[in-house]
């Protein structure tokens, strides 16, 4: 089998486990593979498809199936003005809320912009009246058509019917645009009489999820991700009992307080996996949580059935690394259509009002306990082995143990955010952590902190590194007559790009070219650039001195500066591991 034909037929399949019925196809040589697949599903009994010689009938065709139905129709076309023509009646449903699907076929990404025949740039031709879209590149070989694949046609389907919405007269159904390109050979391989046809015929299979193959699909038969769909035919899962659940805090952003995800796991007993963010009781989650998902002997034999993950992870490793184990099912809690699944492992999505409003039945408690006993042991002993000052770990526990109850805290990409995942140790004292995850850029983090600081009166305070704080040095610009905030900004100082320490490029025998592309010194002279927008600059290189600082109730702004040693962030956090590890292989 060759990539075209193998992607066509994963995505056609897909289609068809999430509840389409119904298929329009204006014919073309570009999405012959698509028409080739759809045919074959046709014969299969799998849906109904309907030819038309003219895009701009093929798609109200398709409007009209989707508007009777009730249920996503895709339409499919070649490249080129064959696209454009679909253009009304995508405004159609835009405006009347139809979950209309364009497939559109591509060339090559590398044609455009050539003068290649029958090549424009498709990617975004709509505008604003899809609800979402997504370009996917063609194949380079039949291994390469995965779950990634599966999860997108999941993902333009939920976004068409408005999975996590109301589902009502005013929800925000509509078309999406899934623009797919295809590289010759664009027909099947010629089958000998033995031959049957089948979705992986003539291929080795791509390896996906335990139970699954990703040509197969699933082999329940459901869609590869499993969304609320209260108006399709078929009946998708709820929020089941699973006994061994681990709950996954991410980032909730401001929709859900993270509070009340914490206290529904903590009414069925389930064990909590935090990233730093919220305004939640950090008593009520494992302590140092990424930490104990590197310890792999001890996870072995302590594995969730089940990880809930709630809200968006973008920290640990290790996390993601638990996501995408073997027999482990994944299941999203979110607050919108677009969920977060980076490792095209989710099994069922949830909003999140699905799951505070869910009636769990309990954990089980020995295991549960186990995860309890766990966290305490990591806990006691990365207390027992204090981070030497210098390093951003004892930074990141120091803020823990400094900030008063209450306090809202703005942290910094990079490093920050993970010294404080990793360093800081578990406080009854309320803390909010704010963080700007949604691309997770060290741009604008300074006016970021500053506007927060603004809009309540909690001790405020922000923790960045020192290329984040020079990249937003002029949100310190603020005129004489505007609002001044009381804000505390802690920057660490490692004399550059740090965060690449702990990466591959900043492994010791890559060392030769790390300094120049990586490392990125700057030599700022952080008191006077202070000193030049009348900000309090405070240089502490003592734990004593930035406890103090950090300490002081925020008045006006104040920076402080402690130096950090550059070459202690990747050996400071393989010691925490080891630690880590050490102490669960003591305590059995």
């Amino acid at each position: 089998m060759n990539p075209s034909t193998a992607l066509a037929r994963v995505l056609v399949d897909e289609l068809v486990r999430g509840g389409v019925r119904d298929v329009v196809l204006a014919p073309g040589s570009r999405s012959a593979p698509l028409a080739y697949a759809v045919q074959q599903a046709e014969r299969a009994g799998r849906l109904r498809l309907h030819v038309r010689v003219d895009e701009r009938t093929a798609g109200f065709l398709a409007l009209g199936l989707a508007k009777g139905s009730g249920l996503p129709v895709p339409v499919i076309t070649t490249s080129g003005t064959a696209v454009a023509n679909l253009h009304p009646a995508v405004l159609e449903a835009h405006h009347t809320g139809v979950p209309l699907v364009v497939l559109s076929a591509d060339r090559p990404h590398e044609l455009r912009g050539t003068g290649a025949n029958q090549t424009t740039t498709q990617p975004g031709i709509f505008g604003s009246a899809v609800r979402w879209s997504a370009d996917l590149p063609a194949p380079e070989s039949v291994e390469s058509v995965g779950a990634f694949h599966r999860s997108t046609v999941c993902r333009a389907l939920a976004a068409a019917l408005d999975l996590l919405g109301s589902g009502g007269a005013a929800s925000h159904r509509g078309p999406a645009h899934l623009n797919v390109s295809f590289r010759d050979p664009l027909t099947p391989d010629l089958l000998r009489h033995s031959d049957t046809p089948g979705p992986d015929s003539g291929s080795s299979a791509t390896p996906g999820r335990a139970g699954s193959d990703v040509h197969e699909g699933r082999a329940d038969g459901l869609p590869w991700v499993m969304p609320p769909a209260p108006s399709m035919a078929m009946s998708w899962g709820g929020v089941e009992h699973v006994p061994r659940t681990l709950v996954v805090l991410g980032d909730l952003g401001s929709v859900i307080p993270s509070q009340q995800v914490l206290d529904w796991a903590r009414r069925h007993g389930y064990p909590v996996v935090a990233e730093p963010f919220g305004d939640h009781d950090r008593e009520g989650t494992a302590p140092h949580g990424p930490l104990l998902l590197t310890a792999q002997d001890w996870l072995a034999s302590h594995r969730p059935d089940r990880v809930l993950v709630a809200g968006r992870v973008t920290l640990s490793r290790a996390v993601a690394a638990l996501l995408r184990t073997a027999g482990v099912r994944v299941e999203v809690c979110t607050t919108s259509a677009d969920w977060p699944d980076p490792g095209h492992v989710v099994h069922a999505v949830h909003p999140i009002s699905a799951l505070l409003d869910s009636n769990d039945a309990m954990a089980d408690d020995a295991w549960a306990a186990s995860w309890r006993d766990a966290g305490s042991t990591v806990a006691q002993a990365v207390s027992a082995s204090t981070a030497e000052w210098g390093t951003g770990l004892a930074v990141g526990s120091l803020v823990g143990e400094s900030l008063p109850e209450g306090a809202r805290l703005f942290v910094g990409s990079s490093n920050p955010v993970r010294d404080l995942d990793l360093g800081m140790a578990p406080r009854g004292a309320r803390l909010s952590v704010v963080a700007n995850r949604g691309l997770a850029g060290i741009d604008g983090c300074l006016s970021t902190a500053i506007g927060l600081a603004l809009t309540t009166d909690a001790p405020s305070y922000a923790w960045v590194g020192d290329l984040t704080f020079l990249h937003d040095a002029n949100a310190l610009a603020i005129g004489p007559d505007e609002p001044h905030p009381d804000l505390t900004i802690l920057v660490t100082n490692d004399g550059g790009g740090g965060i690449f320490r702990t990466l591959e490029h900043g492994a010791p025998e890559r060392s030769a070219d790390f300094g120049r592309i990586f490392g990125t010194p700057t030599g700022t002279d952080f008191e006077a650039l202070c000193r030049a927008h009348g900000i309090r600059h405070v240089l502490a290189r003592t734990r004593e001195e930035a406890a103090a600082a950090l300490s002081a109730a925020p008045e006006g702004i104040t920076v402080v500066e402690v130096p950090v040693d550059p070459e202690s962030h990747r050996e400071a956090h393989a010691e925490l591991r080891r630690v880590a590890r050490e102490a669960l292989a003591i305590s059995g």
